[in-house]
């Protein structure tokens, strides 16, 4: 069995679509069939079914989802261990964070922690939530920031990974100040986005009509409802000064409450990654 069989298996096991999945792994379709076929070969089971739209992990597939994703982050993990050694205990701390926290979140909060504890190089990924679990799926990063609701949590096994709440937010249906309330067409986000899933399981969030437009980026919806063209569920950290100079406006009692959570990996980093989560007892809040 070859290793990129087990990464083809999870790329088709997050986007249940062969033609999607065979995109990401950059080759054809009919060559990522064919691996996917070896793959079961050697596993002795069928682990999708392809007669269900989209395709489904069969029983098999399941069992085998969790073991691939550990071993996948456990041979990245050494390698990353290997490459600490090898630069004589690099110390250089690695970040996934979605889009809207890396611009306002993140800058501030990690400045905090700087204060308290001697931090050496950061790497910060800024990018769409599936990015971001991609990469730590992947070992491409040891912490991933972002916003959390209980109704739609990251798609990360919680035998695998562990998280802290970090801070508050809160998910706000906004407008500009000249618009009707009541007939006001709908921004939306991409299914890349983390707010995509809370919006959708989130009782709070759910509205009937197709949005007019979207995007997986907070900011690029902010200047669309700024500049009149809709409403958009932004989070509060994103827009209180445009709430505060009047910019936008915010439909009343309908703030969908999150947490802002850092995830991390069970098994153990690095010294300067260990360092920093066990800095983060002791970090105070960013107001």
């Amino acid at each position: 069995m070859e290793l990129s069989w087990l990464e083809d298996f999870l790329a088709l096991a997050e986007s249940r679509n062969f033609s999607r999945a065979a995109e990401h792994r950059h080759m054809t379709q009919p060559a990522f069939s064919r691996r996917i076929r070896l793959l079961e070969d050697w596993a002795g089971a069928v682990l999708f079914d392809r007669s269900s739209q989209p395709i489904a992990l069969t029983d098999a597939g399941q069992r085998l989802q969790p073991t691939a994703e550990a071993m996948l982050r456990q041979l990245a993990q050494a390698r990353e261990e290997m490459r600490q050694a090898a630069s004589a205990g690099a110390t250089a701390l690695h970040f996934a964070a979605t889009h809207s926290l890396s611009l306002t979140f993140f800058p501030i909060w990690i400045q905090a922690i700087g204060a308290r504890l001697e931090l050496g190089p950061i790497h910060l990924l800024s990018e769409n939530m599936l990015a971001c679990e991609r990469a730590m799926l992947e070992g491409d990063a040891q912490f991933m920031l972002c916003h959390c609701h209980a109704a739609a949590p990251p798609r990360l096994n919680e035998m695998q990974f562990v998280s802290k709440v970090i801070d508050h937010d809160r998910l706000l249906p906004v407008m500009a100040p000249n618009l009707d309330m009541q007939h006001a067409p709908l921004l939306g986000y991409g299914a890349e986005s983390a707010f995509a899933r809370i919006l959708a399981a989130a009782p709070q969030g759910q509205k009937q009509t197709k949005p007019v437009f979207t995007s997986h980026s907070a900011a690029v919806l902010r200047m669309m409802a700024r500049d009149g063209r809709g409403l958009a569920w932004l989070p509060h950290s994103l827009i209180h000064e445009d709430l505060q100079t009047g910019a936008l406006q915010a439909l009343p009692d309908a703030a969908l409450p999150l947490d802002i959570r850092l995830y991390r990996p069970r098994a153990r980093q690095s010294h300067a990654a260990e360092a920093f989560w066990a800095a983060l007892a002791t970090a105070p809040h960013t107001p």
